[in-house]
């Protein structure tokens, strides 16, 4: 690789660090596997005994955002892109306040453990099914590719050792989950989001003293076009612009932090209905400061590599290993801070793997096992808990091994996992928001969402958007001493190749932003649902109040202004309730073998 600046190796105390923080994660499980006498009920593996505060839930929400592909992806999109991305800082602010405002009051005062149990609740089992089985299938793909992918870059770039990690890392997830429950899950959180922001923080320290302060990375940024954070053309087809980011990003994200159970099943652990919503505020200035890191690190990286792309360079064959380069290239003098930068790495993979196991754990118990079970202890259902648990580490372990047979399909699976988080967003809001969508159509809605967003973004798999729709920035190679082509060339070569073969339609439909695929899930859902809802009989049934999002719920946080309990809704004739602020009882147990008439009759009996 000539021309390729000489970059460190890993050495003894980068993995003694390392490994520091593998046993740290683990001892953790340890402590709550017997502290307060174990972990003696389902509640108490799975919900923490819904006994959790806002500020350690908080930090696991923001640890689990901060996924190996943040530390790893936003540093490089900002290198290659530009600073556009920091306008996620505000789709993050609309997606924590509809999530708390919207979501959170109606999961919260169901007492619901699987976020699945609310779509038989609501409509009847058969599409409780549908998305418990679903969220199991793409998560177990998911999560195996989120152990696999990152070993991948960080192997590649400082040569720590790819199965070697990826076992310790699925082995420690597993060890800690089984044994302490979400209280471990939350709490080794909390210590990985700390190794995280140390590792992001070293590097942007060691970057500003390598390039004699902040001045000269911001004036570097400017003049190579990076700093161009807002672009307001409207045109559906630019990978990021402002609407883009905004409107796409919004559905893409509350599709996660709405409605997905590795999200909700924290938030709703906690003690009240005030720390469930807190623990999502406190948790978006933790967004903000990792936005902030990240976007900052990939300035400082242009900064340093403006004359010389290491990509372009063929010094690293991908941009996701962009950044083990640099913490390599700057930091090789500083025995053990690599193996930081590689820990925070890694941090985001177990918070994010833990955090998925648990949820699939508790899914599989709510929704397929203890329905089935007659009578069954709480200490049974703990021993089947921690058993899922084990089991899915284990099967995430051996989806890690089936990634790395994929290939180039390993970014198709991610899409289609995106892709699914919209057609879901869009039945859950139908339930909530829509009092006339019946079971019938919410099915067909959530069909027509499927198969709207799936054909667009296998589409966009098949036929890529073209590199002018992304907008890729200029990459420079002139101190490199090498002849190479540059990055410019390079795009329009590959642009004159792919036109000559794309139909029509790829350069239309298939070209959308990425981040519009959840927005067509999710509005194609609705608009389906409500027309056949309506066209069905959705006006002449009678649905609990409870289900649906009211004026106290979205007032919860303005006593001042909330209305009085006995308020009644006027739409429809339902039956008044009264609000309360926390969720106790499951109302989903009582009730499983029923139709949707029978399942609102008796959950009105139930104790909410």
């Amino acid at each position: 690789m000539s021309g390729c600046q000489a970059v460190g190796g890993f050495g003894t105390w980068d993995y003694v660090v390392f490994g520091a923080m593998l046993l740290i994660s683990a001892a953790i499980g340890v402590y709550y596997a017997f502290a307060g006498g174990g972990q003696k009920s389902s509640q108490e593996f799975l919900m923490g005994g819904r006994s959790m505060s806002a500020l350690p839930v908080a930090l696991s929400l923001t640890a689990s955002f901060m996924s190996a592909v943040t530390v790893l992806g936003t540093p490089s999109e900002v290198y290659r892109f530009g600073a556009r991305f920091s306008v996620f800082a505000i789709t993050y602010a609309l997606v924590v306040i509809l999530s708390a405002e919207v979501f959170v009051p109606v999961f919260y005062r169901l007492g619901i453990t699987s976020t699945y149990e609310y779509l038989e609740l609501r409509f009847n089992k058969y599409l409780r099914l549908c998305g418990t089985i679903l969220f199991i299938i793409l998560t177990i793909l998911y999560t195996g590719i989120v152990i696999y992918a990152p070993a991948l870059a960080l192997n590649q770039v400082t040569g720590f050792d790819l199965w070697g990690a990826v076992v310790a890392t699925g082995v420690v997830c597993t060890f800690y989950c089984t044994l302490g429950g979400l209280k471990a899950v939350v709490w080794t959180d909390v210590f990985q989001v700390g190794i995280m922001v140390a590792g992001f923080t070293s590097v942007i320290i060691r970057a500003v003293v390598v390039q004699h302060g902040i001045e000269p990375i911001l004036n570097d940024s400017y003049h190579g076009g990076r700093l161009n954070l807002w672009d307001f053309n409207p045109d559906p087809l630019q990978r990021h612009t402002f609407w883009t980011i905004i409107v796409g990003g919004t559905f893409t994200w509350l599709g996660i932090y709405g409605i997905n159970q590795s999200q909700v099943q924290r938030y709703i652990a906690c003690k009240t209905l005030f720390q469930a919503k807190l623990s999502l505020y406190i948790n978006l200035l933790g967004l903000w400061a990792i936005l902030a890191c990240a976007v900052l690190s990939g300035l400082a990286m242009y900064s340093i590599y403006k004359d010389c792309d290491p990509w372009t360079a063929k010094c690293v064959s991908a941009p996701d290993q962009l950044m083990p380069y640099l913490v390599l290239d700057i930091l090789r003098d500083f025995p053990g801070v690599p193996g930081l930068f590689v820990a925070s790495a890694y941090s985001g993979t177990l918070s994010t793997v833990s955090s998925s196991i648990n949820a699939l754990a508790a899914v599989t118990v709510e929704d397929l096992i203890k329905p089935y079970l007659r009578s069954p202890t709480e200490k049974k259902l703990s021993w089947i808990s921690m058993g899922m648990s084990l089991l899915y580490g284990g099967v995430c372990i051996a989806m890690a091994a089936l990634a790395s047979l994929l290939g180039g399909l390993l970014q198709a699976a991610l899409s289609i996992f995106g892709m699914v988080g919209g057609p879901l967003l869009g039945l859950f809001s139908l339930g909530i928001l829509c009092p006339f969508a019946n079971p019938v159509g919410a099915f067909v809605g959530l069909m027509g969402g499927f198969t709207a967003s799936l054909w667009v973004g296998i589409g966009a798999q098949i036929y890529p958007p073209l590199p002018s729709t992304a907008m890729p920035l200029n990459l420079s190679t002139v101190g490199c001493n090498i002849s190479t082509l540059g990055t410019e060339n390079y795009w329009n070569g590959s642009l004159e190749t792919q036109a000559n073969e794309r139909p029509a339609i790829a350069d239309y439909w298939y070209s959308l932003s990425y981040l519009y695929f959840s927005t067509i899930g999710t509005l194609v859902t609705v608009a389906v649902g409500i027309v056949v809802s309506l066209s069905t009989g959705g006006l002449r049934q009678n649905v609990d109040r409870k289900f649906m999002l009211t004026k106290e719920d979205f007032l919860s946080n303005f006593s001042f202004l909330k209305p009085k309990q006995d308020e009644k809704i006027k739409v429809l004739n339902w039956k008044p309730f009264p609000v309360t602020d926390e969720g106790t009882d499951n109302p989903a147990f009582n009730h499983i073998e029923m139709d949707f008439t029978d399942s609102k009759e008796k959950v009105n009996g139930a104790h909410i």
